[in-house]
């Protein structure tokens, strides 16, 4: 079977082979109308059209491919579609996304440069499994650099970088519960020094202000990990008060799932009795609660594709291009853990 030319993609979208050449080979910086750059993909797509990469890289110097390197994102299942969406931003425009996972060892992510660099990628994403502040490896100055769910510290270079709207979601998570009628809604929490922590504390307290409620320094409770077993010590600390919450905001689904056991362990069901949302929505835990768990979504794919679309724009060579500091949108997701408070419902 013969290889498709651009001469014959041409003739398919009538226009010009030079057209062809600018949209295929995304160097049209604006110049070709949209209709028509769609038009030319679309004719590509329908005879089969496969670019000549080697040759493509001989002659503009790029090899068509993304370095990725993250700490454990590739091993944490729901990070992974951070990956998911920066994959799939790359592979739109025909670039391959080259993937190492460090496990969070510093040296061997600045192996892992040097080595993308050795291969010629034509950018770097350097993500990361959770919200925090990192030391970026050093890059060479002239490769474009996004960091994803992370942010470089403050004396680092200054780079483009997305990160999810902590307190964004913090909000939404505590105004479902003041909407459904709660005013006593506890917390529970990390003791981790890391932004999401400080974000949702603030956030928590500030939503409840904002909407005329007192927050309660003993309706916080603090524990030292987030998982199921910190989540119900936390939780039973607060059920166990002379005036316990109506609800709990739980730092992260795995808190809420122990929130759930400890509602158990003092004889209440939710949310007849107790209300209770988390920040995550982690799968196979936030759908698989009974009741399933309403929660706030932590955006990894749409920050996997923000990140990769962000590099594409710095490798577009147009005048403008500026780093950009982004964060992502945490939108609630209902399920059936929300109701009204029994007083309200008595």
């Amino acid at each position: 079977m013969s290889k498709v030319t651009l001469r014959e993609v041409a003739a398919r979208a009538r226009v010009s082979v030079s057209t062809v050449s600018l949209v295929l080979n995304d160097r049209d910086g604006g110049r070709v109308k949209p209709a028509l750059s769609r038009r030319v993909r679309a004719a590509a797509e329908e005879l089969g059209y496969a670019p000549n990469l080697l040759a493509r890289g001989l002659r503009t110097s790029r090899t068509q491919t993304i370095g990725l390197i993250s700490d454990r994102v590739a091993s944490t299942p729901f990070a992974g579609r951070m990956l998911a969406g920066a994959q799939n931003a790359a592979w739109e425009t025909g670039r391959l996304l080259l993937l190492v996972d460090s496990g969070g060892d510093v040296e061997m992510e600045q192996e892992a440069v040097g080595a993308l660099v050795q291969r010629n990628v034509d950018a770097l994403i350097y993500a990361s499994m959770y919200h925090r502040e990192v030391e970026l490896p050093a890059v060479p100055a002239a490769l474009p650099l996004v960091v994803l769910d992370a942010r470089p510290a403050e004396d680092g270079p200054d780079v483009s970088w997305v990160v999810p709207d902590e307190e964004g979601g913090a909000r939404a998570a505590v105004s479902a519960l003041l909407d459904a009628g709660h005013t006593r809604i506890g917390y529970c929490t990390d003791t981790a020094d890391v932004p999401a922590v400080h974000a949702r504390l603030r956030s928590y307290r500030e939503t409840l202000a904002e909407r005329g409620v007192r927050p309660e320094p003993g309706l916080v409770s603090e524990v030292d990990g987030s998982d199921a077993e910190e989540g119900r010590r936390s939780a039973a600390r607060l059920l166990s008060s002379p005036e316990p919450p109506t609800a709990l905001f739980c730092y992260n689904d795995r808190m809420a799932m122990g929130a759930y056991r400890a509602a158990r362990e003092f004889g209440l069901r939710i949310p007849e009795d107790l209300s209770v949302v988390g920040f995550d929505d982690q799968e196979h835990v936030a759908d698989g609660l009974a009741p399933g768990l309403t929660t706030v979504a932590l955006p990894h794919y749409e920050m996997g594709e923000w990140a990769a679309r962000r590099v594409l724009e710095h490798l577009s060579g147009e005048a403008g291009v500026v780093t950009r500091h982004q964060r992502m949108p945490c939108p609630l997701v209902p399920r059936e853990s929300v109701a009204s408070p029994r007083v309200m419902r008595s």
